[in-house]
Formats: structure tokens, sequence, C-alpha cells
């Protein structure tokens, strides 16, 4: 094959993991609705070690097991983040509503506060900055 059929390939793979990766995303999803359910904390790490362990087991190379594994850490820590952004929102929504204001009218008064160090609310102008 020549280099520009390779990179063809490439590209062809790279859309496939896009679209995995994006099924994998809507499925830590619905994982995090679970949890919120449930009340079990987004971050597990024994689930994480599964993961890592299965990566491996299904590993046939040519990459290394240790930089597969980052790379799956890094997957992972994305998939949390969307967790918790997910859970935040729906935290947002419920709060929201048993205020009984729509959905998104707390956000108007919500971005104007921001959590100190010492995890008190304060009030901030627009800019972001502390008053």
């Amino acid at each position: 094959m020549t280099i520009e059929e390779l990179r063809i390939r490439i590209d062809e793979l790279d859309r496939k993991l896009v679209e995995l990766l994006s099924e994998r995303a809507r499925a830590a999803q619905r994982i995090g609705h679970l949890k919120a359910a449930t009340s079990l904390p987004v971050y597990e790490p024994d689930r994480e070690k599964i993961i890592y362990s299965n990566v491996r087991a299904a590993n046939k190379g040519p990459l290394p097991d240790i930089e597969l594994t980052h790379i799956y850490e890094r997957i992972i820590d994305v998939m949390r983040a969307l967790q918790r952004n997910e859970l935040a929102s729906e935290r947002h929504a419920q709060a929201a509503l048993h205020e009984g204001r729509p959905g998104h009218a707390a956000g108007a008064e919500d971005a104007q506060r921001q959590t100190s160090a010492a995890g008190q609310f304060t009030e901030t102008p627009e800019t972001g900055n502390e008053k």
C-alpha cells in the first residue's frame, strides 16, 4: 500500500473510533443516570481496574499494554467527567423544579455564583472575577 492509501485507511478507522467512542459515551451517560438513581459514586476504582485488565487481555499488539492502558486512562477520565457533568445538570434541573422554577431559569442566577476555595458560594460579576 502507498502512504496515501494507508492514510485513507487511517481516516476510515478514525471515523469508526469516533463512532465507537460516542457509543461508549452514551453508555457511560446511562450508567451515570443509574448511579444517580441508586446513589452510587461516579468514581469506582475497582471497576476501572477491571476495564484495564480487560483491555490488556484483549491486546494483541502492536501497542504495548502500558500505552494502551494510558489511552484508556484518558478515555475513562473523559467518560467520568461526562457523567459528572450530566449528573450536575440533572441535579440543577431537579433543584429548579423543587423551587418551582423552570429548569433553565436557574441558570442565570447560578452563572453569577462561583465556589470559593473554602467551598462557600460567592457572588461574582459576569466577567467571572470575584467582587
